[in-house]
C-alpha cells in the first residue's frame, strides 16, 4: 500500500467476515487476538467495527449486502468516519464489491463508498471456487469444513465459478475487461496449506481446520489456500501481496489462517491503517 488518510481524517476499520451467518464474528470468526492487534493501529480504539451478517444469502440480498450497508453506514455516521479501511475475508470481499460496484442500488451506498479509503481483501473468491461447484453437485466434505462452505446455501451457489463469471461480466466491477472499482481493492493471496504434525506453524488457527483444507486442495490448483485458487483471489482489483512475501518466516496462509493472528498478518494489517 502506498499512502494513508490525511492527518485531519477520522480513520476507522471494519472487519467483514466470509460465508456464514455470524452473530459473534469477534470471537467465532476472527478471534479476539486478531481483532485487538489490528485495533492497536487506530488513533481512536473505538473506531473499529466487527460486522455480523448473514452471508449465507446472495450478495445482493438484504440479509447480506443490506446488512453490511446498514452496519457500515451506521458506524460511519456514529463515529464520523471519513477514512474507512475495510478488511474482508473470503466471500465478504464479494459482498463488499457488490456495494462498490452498484452505487445506485441503495441510497446508503454512496456515503459508504465516499468514506472508504481502500479495501484489503484476504482470500476472496472473486472468480468463485471449484469447491462451490463440488458442493452444489452433491459432494460432501468433512464436517470440519462446515464453517467454510455452509453446504448448499445461496452464497455457496453464488460462488460457483460459472456464476461468478456471470456476475463479474454483468454486475461487478474490478475484473479484467471491466471498469475499475471506485476505491482500491487490494488482494492478499494465500498460496498453500501446511499440515505437518511436527511443524508448529501447521497448528496456527487450528490443526483440524487446516487438515480439512489440505484435503480440499485436491479440487484446486497447486497455488491455493485450500478453499480458493490464487487466480480467483487476485481476479478483482489489484495484488497487494502473496502471503510468503511478507509473512513471518515466509509462511503460507491457509484460508483458515488468513482470518487469524498467524505469521504476523495482524501486524501487517495494523500497520496499513
Amino acid at each position: 500500500m502506498i499512502s494513508s488518510g490525511s492527518a485531519l481524517s477520522v480513520t476507522g476499520v471494519a472487519l467483514v467476515h466470509g460465508t456464514g451467518a455470524q452473530t459473534n464474528a469477534y470471537d467465532d470468526y476472527w478471534e479476539s487476538g486478531m481483532v485487538e492487534s489490528i485495533r492497536l493501529g487506530l488513533a481512536d480504539s473505538n473506531n473499529l467495527l466487527v460486522v455480523n451478517c448473514d452471508f449465507e444469502e446472495y450478495m445482493w440480498d438484504a440479509a447480506s449486502s443490506g446488512c453490511l450497508a446498514t452496519q457500515l453506514y451506521n458506524f460511519i455516521n456514529a463515529r464520523n468516519i471519513d477514512d474507512l479501511v475495510v478488511i474482508t475475508h473470503s466471500n465478504g470481499g464479494n459482498v463488499m464489491r457488490w456495494i462498490l460496484s452498484n452505487p445506485t442500488w441503495d441510497s446508503r451506498y454512496p456515503t459508504i463508498i465516499n468514506s472508504v479509503r481502500w479495501v484489503n481483501a484476504i482470500g476472496t473468491t472473486s472468480a468463485g471456487t471449484p469447491l462451490a461447484d463440488a458442493v452444489m453437485s452433491g459432494n460432501v466434505f468433512e464436517a470440519s469444513l462446515g464453517w467454510l462452505l455452509g453446504y448448499q446455501s445461496d452464497a455457496v451457489r453464488m460462488q460457483q465459478t460459472s456464476w461468478m463469471d456471470y456476475y463479474n461480466t454483468n454486475w461487478l466491477l474490478g475484473t479484467a475487461g471491466r471498469p475499475t472499482l471506485p476505491v482500491g481493492f487490494w488482494n492478499i493471496v494465500g498460496s498453500d496449506v501446511e499440515t505437518a504434525v511436527w511443524d508448529s506453524d501447521s497448528y496456527c488457527g487450528g490443526y483440524t481446520l487446516n487438515l480439512g483444507l489440505e484435503i480440499t486442495k485436491a479440487w484446486l490448483n497447486s497455488c491455493a489456500d485450500g478453499f480458493v485458487d490464487c487466480t480467483s483471489q487476485n481476479a478483482a482489483g489489484s495484488l497487494w501481496f502473496y502471503d510468503t512475501t511478507y509473512t513471518a518466516g515466509g509462511e503460507p496462509l491457509s484460508h483458515n489462517q488468513s482470518r487469524r493472528q498467524c505469521f504476523n498478518l495482524d501486524v501487517i494489517l495494523r500497520n496499513d491503517l
